[in-house]
C-alpha cells in the first residue's frame, strides 16, 4: 500500500508487533477496561484489578499476529453481546449480492460502534470478508483509542481540519484511499450515509459524502460511471429499541432550546458503552442492490440511497406505537397487523418507561425518533409535536 495512506489506513499485520505492546503499557487503556468491567467493585481494588487485567489481556493475545487472529479473539465477545442484549439478529438481501468484487456498504447511522459491527457480523456469519470501517477523528482524541480502532480494520476520516485547503486535501486523500481499497485491494468498505448519528431517526444521506467519494475520479470520467465503479450497496439497520434514546432526546431538545449542545467529555465513549451493553430488542440488517442507475449529481444519488435504505428498513411496533402516542387526538394512526399483541404491548410498556424521566418536550423528541422511519415508510406525515 502506498505510504501516503499511512496517516489514515488501518494497521496492517506488520504493525501489530509494535502497537499491541504499546497498548498493554497504556495505563489509561487498562483503567478504562477495569472501570467498564468492574464498575461495581470498590475503588481501592482498582490497582489490583488493573494488574490482573493487564496480564490476562497479554495472555489472550500472545498468539495474535494478524488481523484475522484479532477478530477471532473478539468474535466470542460479539456473539455474547448479541445473545444477551438482542432478542434476535436477522439479515436479508445479502444472498442476492455478488460479493466476488468488493462493495462499499453505505448505511443509516444510529449507533457509533454497533452499526458497522452488525454489518460485519452479518457478513461474517455468511462466510464473507469483513469491512474496513470509516471512523471520524473526533472519536480518536486519545492515542490508545486511535490505536485500538485502527487494530480493528478502521480507517480515519479527518473531520478536525479547519483550514479550507487542509479539508480538501484530507477529503481527496480519503476518496483515493477508499477507491484503492475497493478496486485494487478488493476490500469491502463501510461508511455512514451522513456525518454523525441520525439522532432524530431521520435517515437522510448527505450528498457531500457522494461528492467526497467522487473527488478521486478523472476529469474524463462521468460522475455516474465513477459512482457505479465503487459498487455502493445501501444498507438498512433497524433496531427495535435504542439504548441511547433518552440521551439523544435530551440533546435534541437542548439544541432546539439553546441553539447548540455542549457535549460533555467522554460522552461518545459512554454512548458506545450504552449501545453495546443496553437492550436492543430485535435487530435487522437489510442489504439493498448495488447502485446501477445513472446519476448526474451527488444529490440524485443520495436521494436514491435514501429510498433504498427506507425501503429496506424494518418497522417494529415501537415505531407505530410512538406515532400513535404522538397523535394529538390519540387515535391509532396505523395498526401494525403483522405483529402480535405481545410485541405491541411490549413496545408500549418500553416507551412509557422511557418517557418517565423526561420533560414533555423531551418526550416528543424521543417519540418522534422512533416514529420517523415508520411514518416515512408508510407515506405519512409525522404528526405535529403535541402542545408545541
Amino acid at each position: 500500500m502506498p505510504t501516503k495512506f499511512d496517516s489514515i489506513r488501518p494497521f496492517d499485520d506488520s504493525d501489530l508487533c509494535v502497537v499491541l505492546p504499546k497498548l498493554f503499557k497504556n495505563k489509561e487503556f487498562i483503567d478504562s477496561i477495569v472501570a467498564f468491567k468492574f464498575s461495581a467493585w470498590p475503588q481501592f481494588m482498582r490497582p489490583t484489578l488493573g494488574f490482573f487485567t493487564r496480564h490476562y489481556i497479554i495472555k489472550q493475545i500472545t498468539n495474535v499476529t494478524t488481523h484475522r487472529d484479532f477478530q477471532r479473539l473478539v468474535e466470542p465477545y460479539m456473539e455474547r453481546m448479541i445473545n444477551t442484549t438482542t432478542e434476535s439478529f436477522t439479515v436479508s438481501g445479502l444472498d442476492k449480492l455478488d460479493l466476488s468484487q468488493a462493495c462499499l456498504f453505505m448505511s443509516n447511522h444510529r449507533d457509533i460502534a454497533l452499526d458497522p459491527a452488525f454489518v460485519n457480523w452479518a457478513l461474517h456469519i455468511n462466510g464473507q470478508d469483513t469491512v474496513r470501517i470509516a471512523v471520524g477523528d473526533n472519536l480518536l482524541k486519545k492515542e490508545w483509542v486511535a490505536d485500538l480502532i485502527r487494530l480493528n480494520k478502521c480507517f480515519i476520516v479527518k473531520r478536525s481540519a479547519t483550514d479550507r485547503r487542509e479539508k480538501l486535501a484530507a477529503a481527496k486523500l480519503l476518496s483515493e484511499y477508499i477507491e484503492f481499497s475497493l478496486n485494487t485491494e478488493q476490500q469491502h468498505i463501510w461508511i455512514a450515509q451522513r456525518e454523525g448519528r441520525a439522532k432524530d431517526g431521520n435517515d437522510i444521506t448527505n450528498p457531500a459524502i457522494l461528492s467526497m467519494l467522487a473527488l478521486n475520479k478523472s476529469k474524463d470520467v462521468a460522475f455516474s460511471q465513477y459512482i457505479r465503479s465503487l459498487r455502493i450497496v445501501p444498507v438498512s439497520i433497524s433496531y427495535e429499541f435504542d439504548p441511547c434514546d433518552i440521551n439523544k432526546a435530551k440533546e435534541l431538545q437542548e439544541v432546539e432550546r439553546e441553539g447548540c449542545y455542549d457535549k460533555p467529555d467522554n460522552e461518545d465513549v459512554r454512548s458506545i458503552v450504552n449501545g453495546i451493553t443496553g437492550q436492543k430488542g430485535r435487530v435487522h440488517i437489510h442489504f439493498g442492490e448495488v447502485l446501477a442507475a445513472q446519476f448526474s449529481t451527488a444529490k440524485e444519488a443520495a436521494g436514491h440511497i435514501d429510498q433504498e435504505i427506507l425501503q429496506g428498513y424494518q418497522s417494529f411496533p415501537t415505531g407505530s406505537v410512538a406515532a400513535e402516542m404522538l397523535s394529538k387526538d390519540g387515535v391509532i394512526i396505523d395498526k401494525n397487523t403483522t405483529e402480535s399483541d405481545h410485541y405491541t404491548q411490549a413496545a408500549t410498556h418500553y416507551l412509557q418507561a422511557r418517557l418517565v424521566e423526561l420533560t414533555k418536550e423531551e418526550q416528543n423528541k424521543l417519540l418522534s425518533m422512533y416514529a420517523c422511519a415508520y411514518m416515512r415508510k408508510n407515506g405519512l406525515i409525522l404528526p405535529e409535536i403535541i402542545n408545541k
